[in-house]
């Protein structure tokens, strides 16, 4: 079904099934859910379980590689992309500031995103579905796209970078999750999306199911979504 056709089967964004369509990658694998909290997540305080789980020590049902840190930065370079520095994929920041103690709490929505991508090494974005607009798509973003990825106003340039795409454009990516399309104290449903390799079948898949057990334990209900 076309997008026109799910519009006029449905009366809103929130009544449809989410549909991602994916743009032809030969490296690429990847995962994606959404989720629906009882309350707000101003109003959910992150269970002390959950806290534990951002420690780098924690026990978890994954064990990270270098294979598979390299795996991922091969599918980011894939389109001209530098994945270096501070381009580096967030997993890879998540495990320096986990060994550093300085990985922190955010909310309940993103510290099970930075749990499991601490611990599986594929990294995940999170955004607010609400913030977004269909239709949504995977693609590399087009020359000269940037966008703000903090409330300070910092930019990352995004050109070659896989993104998720909404109407307005690239809004998240294994690097930098849009400002525009972040969560914040009023959300009640998120996207998740898992940024995996090919050449580690099923890692994406393993890394979204351990983090819709931990969003279950919360009370959180998960819906796959249909992936193009």
């Amino acid at each position: 079904m076309d997008s026109l056709a799910r519009r006029a089967s449905c009366h809103a964004f929130r009544d449809c099934v989410i549909v991602i369509r994916v743009e032809p990658h030969p490296l690429l694998e990847v995962a994606a859910f959404t989720t629906t909290f009882p309350r707000t997540l101003g109003e959910i305080a992150p269970p002390s379980w959950l806290l534990e789980l951002l420690s780098a020590n924690a026990s978890s049902p994954f064990v990270r590689s270098e294979e598979l840190r390299a795996a991922i930065r091969d599918v980011l370079r894939h389109a001209g992309y530098k994945p270096t520095g501070r381009g580096k994929p967030a997993s890879e920041y998540l495990v320096r500031a986990a060994e550093e103690q300085t990985l922190r709490s955010i909310n309940a929505a993103v510290d099970v995103c930075n749990v499991t991508s601490l611990h599986s090494g594929i990294p995940i974005s999170v955004i607010d579905l609400d913030l977004a607009k269909e239709p949504l798509r995977i693609a590399p973003a087009a020359a000269g796209e940037r966008y703000v990825f903090n409330p300070a106003g910092q930019e990352i340039d995004v050109e070659g970078l896989l993104c998720l795409h909404d109407v307005s454009g690239p809004c998240a990516n294994a690097v930098k999750d849009a400002q525009r399309t972040k969560t914040t104290e009023t959300t009640t449903r998120t996207l998740s999306v898992y940024w995996g390799a090919r050449a580690f079948p099923g890692t994406a898949a393993r890394a979204a199911a351990w983090s819709r057990e931990l969003l279950g334990r919360m009370g959180a209900a998960t819906l796959d979504i249909e992936i193009l």
